[in-house]
C-alpha cells in the first residue's frame, strides 16, 4: 500500500467533514454527544488549507491531518483515515513522518474518550496530560 501526502484545497473541505462524521459516530454516539449538523460544522468551521494535508493511499484521497503551531507547540487536528484504510499501517506512518518532519518539537492532541486511536498515539510517544468526560489530552515533548 503506497501513500503520500498533499496539499490540501478549499475544495477537499467538504469531503472531509464527510469523513469526519463518518469516523467519529460510534465514538460520539456512544458519549452521548453526536449530532448530525454540528460534526461537520466544527470541522468546517476550523478548516485551513495552510495547515491540512490529505493523505493520499493508492491514488485515492484516504484521510486528512492538520499540524497547527500554537505558543510552542504543534497540535495534531483533524487526523482522520478512511475506514477501509485503517489497520493497515498508514496512520501511524503518517504520524510518524508529521512527527518527523517537524523535528524536536512539542505535540498536543487530543482524542475521544474510548478511541481505539489512542493506541495509535501512545505508541508514538504520546502520554496523558489530562481529561475529561469527553476527551483525553495528550502531549509528545520535544526530544
Amino acid at each position: 500500500m503506497e501513500w503520500m501526502l498533499r496539499p490540501s484545497t478549499p475544495e477537499d473541505a467538504a469531503w472531509i467533514a464527510e469523513l469526519r462524521a463518518v469516523v467519529l459516530r460510534d465514538d460520539l454516539t456512544r458519549l452521548g454527544r453526536y449530532d448530525e449538523v454540528r460534526v461537520r460544522q466544527r470541522f468546517l468551521g476550523s478548516f485551513r488549507t495552510a495547515t491540512t494535508q490529505i493523505i493520499v493511499v493508492d491514488g485515492r484521497d484516504a484521510g486528512s491531518i492538520a499540524v497547527r503551531p500554537d505558543e510552542g507547540v504543534r497540535w495534531i487536528e483533524h487526523f482522520y483515515l478512511d475506514p477501509a484504510t485503517q489497520g493497515r499501517g498508514v496512520g501511524g506512518a503518517v504520524l510518524a513522518r508529521v512527527l518527523s518532519d517537524a523535528g524536536q518539537q512539542t505535540f498536543r492532541l487530543n482524542v475521544l474518550q474510548g478511541s481505539p486511536a489512542l493506541r495509535l498515539y501512545r505508541r508514538a510517544g504520546f502520554v496523558v496530560d489530562s481529561e475529561d468526560e469527553v476527551d483525553i489530552f495528550l502531549t509528545r515533548p520535544a526530544g
